[in-house]
């Protein structure tokens, strides 16, 4: 299996800090979002992981050359023209099933069942109390039949994570050719959803599988919540008490300095960083 990683967007909903690094880059709970996606990711063994990376992608490549060792390939989306157009880059590479995962998504899943699959593929799903805000799925004799992009009339509670397994990567990769060929963008873009879609009147046959935990890393207020998430989860940690006071869970750095401050709860404290006579609370 290979994974593809589409990392190009500006970010512009993380501003200002998206002036300096790149979205994938955003730390929460004291690694960048691509730091907590790429150990997830460990589990299925991948031959290679693609990155498609634009803004600042130079740091992308850094980060994932100094604290990963597995094959990685970087390529370069000069033009923003959606999700399709970033995997229609790597088109080359791709010789084998493929996890498409997006770089802005926090999850929980059990991806070694991919392994064992039936059919052509399968989309990570969530139950959702409000769907009009996502793309869903709607189903039919337990597979995917329809991709809708924020429904304004009831279709599905099942949201879209941005988790795709192809197994037949051959007729993605058709798909997204007669997708570029077309020549037919939506708002400008060229979007996974409407290849996908393109599978299934094909007669593709894609699962819809569960997620147990899906935290949106996409906007600031979504950060801080998975910032919450990630540290709740994490094993305790062990702070040394500098006249402080510790209200965990926090994520403070081995190398961080914290002197007569009161820090917590979901706080996270980075390299080298000194907090004296300081109040720091979500």
């Amino acid at each position: 299996m290979k994974v593809i990683i589409p990392a190009a967007g500006l970010g512009t909903r993380l501003r200002p800090h998206t002036y300096s690094k790149p979205k994938p880059l955003v730390n929460v709970a004291g690694k960048p979002v691509l730091g907590h996606i790429l150990d997830k990711l460990a589990q299925v063994h991948p031959e290679e992981i693609i990155f498609i990376t634009g803004y600042l992608g130079e740091q992308i490549e850094d980060y994932v050359r100094r604290n990963y060792c597995f094959p990685a390939r970087f390529i370069e989306q000069t033009e923003r023209r959606g999700q399709s157009h970033a995997i229609y880059l790597a088109r080359e590479a791709i010789d084998q099933p493929v996890l498409i995962v997006f770089v802005d998504t926090i999850f929980e899943a059990d991806l070694s069942q991919l392994e064992s699959l039936a059919g052509d593929g399968a989309i990570y799903v969530s139950e959702v109390e409000d769907p009009t805000r996502f793309g869903v799925v709607q189903l039919k004799d337990g597979l995917v039949s329809r991709l809708v992009e924020k429904p304004k009339q009831y279709v599905s509670n099942l949201a879209v994570v941005g988790i795709y397994y192809l197994r037949n990567w051959e007729m993605l990769l058709q798909a997204i050719d007669d997708q570029m060929a077309q020549d037919e963008p939506t708002n400008g873009e060229y979007f996974l959803a409407d290849a996908l879609q393109r599978m299934i009147d094909r007669g593709a046959r894609l699962q819809a599988l569960p997620v147990s935990v899906w935290e949106d890393c996409g906007k600031r207020e979504a950060v801080l919540q998975c910032n919450r998430y990630l540290l709740s989860v994490a094993p305790p940690q062990e702070v040394r008490l500098n006249h402080s006071i510790i209200v965990p869970p926090v994520s403070i750095a081995p190398t961080a300095e914290v002197i007569n401050s009161i820090v917590g709860p979901y706080v996270t404290i980075g390299e080298n960083a000194r907090v004296e006579n300081c109040v720091l609370q979500d």
